[in-house]
């Protein structure tokens, strides 16, 4: 009898340890995307805006253009067909952003819910983008005391996998960063330096660049050094801005990339290379878009340049303010294409579908900053309509 029982004993333990190896049939647990990315967390190795990722670690190993999945390939989350997580945890409908397309033809704007440096890298080699020569990684280096700039521990993962030099230019407002030494302290105190090479691109004065068919401007003011490198990673923070209602990829290379004196031309509808203040709204609107088609242009008609949007920290105020007012939408993701107009485009229906985007709208519109986007795509820097694919 007692050998009997400890048999069927044994039998028992060992389909146990059966069924327990195979109920989880090989899969990982998911974990639900974080609601706070982008907000500093003393508790958390990875600060500010690189959140916290919403998968497992050891998944995000050795990412390479090999192992970036695409819903096209996968689920089907391209065009107008299938629903995205942000960040928050919101579901939204592909077929709800106005301006997302089916068309094979559009350019692509790839979408990550995750916040974090893997995914940057991830989304990076979706591009599949091969820069020459002397790499650029243009951003900004953010107003102290407590502005929502792009935080190091972000971006510094695919800086280096580019072997890129961070460049800023000087700003014409004033603040912190209007002369080239204390803009060198900020981006010291900010810890870009610590991560990068890092230079003013103005700090020897302006060079110009011919603007084809432009609105408003024949000739565009960018930093002397603009032209010692030979491609440009754009990483831009996408979120509100006080004169152009929205600020994201379009921005960055054109205010972005202006000089101090190619700043006040800009801001000014091409009327003053001394003052920002006094231009036409729509002129300035229109000053963008042509200011970032010179880059674009230059740049081998847009072959050497590509773009990164990081939607968290979703302030109506830009990264230019000390002091931006605390965001009413919970972070989205990130987005990446080699078509600023684009870009910025899904980023904005991408908001007008949020919930808490009352006041980012009205900041938008207050400004007319859809003009913009209209006169970028008027001009040729790129197209409103895109394709959006949702990377797993």
């Amino acid at each position: 009898m007692k050998k009997q029982m400890a048999t069927l004993f044994a039998l028992l333990t060992v389909t146990s340890m059966l069924l327990a190896g195979c109920g989880s049939n090989g899969q990982q647990e998911s974990v639900a995307p974080s609601e706070t990315a982008g907000v500093t967390q003393p508790q958390e190795e990875v600060p500010a805006e690189s959140g916290t990722s919403s998968e497992p670690e050891e998944s995000r190993d050795d990412v390479n253009d090999s192992d970036t999945v695409r819903a096209d390939e996968s689920d089907g989350n391209s065009g107008t067909d299938g629903v995205l997580m942000t960040n928050g945890g919101a579901e939204i409908a592909l077929s709800t952003l106005e301006y997302n397309t089916d068309e094979e033809s559009a350019p692509v704007v790839y979408f990550i819910s995750d916040i974090s440096a893997e995914s940057m890298v991830e989304i990076y080699n979706a591009l599949q983008w091969s820069p020459t020569g002397r790499v650029a990684v243009k951003l900004s280096t953010g107003e102290p005391p407590a502005s929502n700039y792009l935080r190091p521990e972000l971006i510094q993962d695919v800086v280096q996998l580019v072997d890129g030099t961070i460049v800023e230019c000087n700003t014409a407002y004033g603040g912190s960063r209007a002369s080239t030494a204390a803009h060198y302290q900020v981006a010291e105190d900010h810890g870009f330096t610590a991560i990068a090479d890092f230079q003013i691109q103005d700090e020897d004065g302006s060079m110009t660049l011919p603007v084809e068919g432009g609105t408003v401007l024949k000739e565009n003011y960018v930093g002397a050094a603009f032209a010692d490198y030979d491609s440009y990673l754009v990483l831009s923070h996408f979120k509100g801005h006080a004169m152009a209602g929205f600020g994201g990829a379009i921005k960055n290379i054109s205010i972005g990339l202006g000089s101090a004196q190619g700043k006040s031309w800009i801001h000014s509808g091409g009327t003053s290379l001394t003052s920002p203040w006094g231009g036409a709204q729509d002129a300035f609107c229109e000053a963008m878009g042509d200011a970032g088609k010179s880059v674009s242009d230059y740049l081998g008609n847009g072959e050497r340049i590509v773009y990164i949007n990081v939607m968290n920290r979703l302030s109506i105020d830009c990264d230019c303010s000390g002091n931006p007012a605390e965001p009413d939408m919970h972070d989205i993701g990130i987005l990446a294409s080699a078509d600023p107009v684009a870009l910025d485009q899904a980023c904005i229906d991408l908001v007008w579908v949020s919930e808490g985007n009352e006041s980012f709208i009205n900041r938008v519109e207050g400004r007319n900053g859809l003009h913009t986007l209209e006169n970028a795509e008027d001009i040729g820097l790129g197209s409103r309509h895109y394709r959006l694919t949702v990377l797993e």
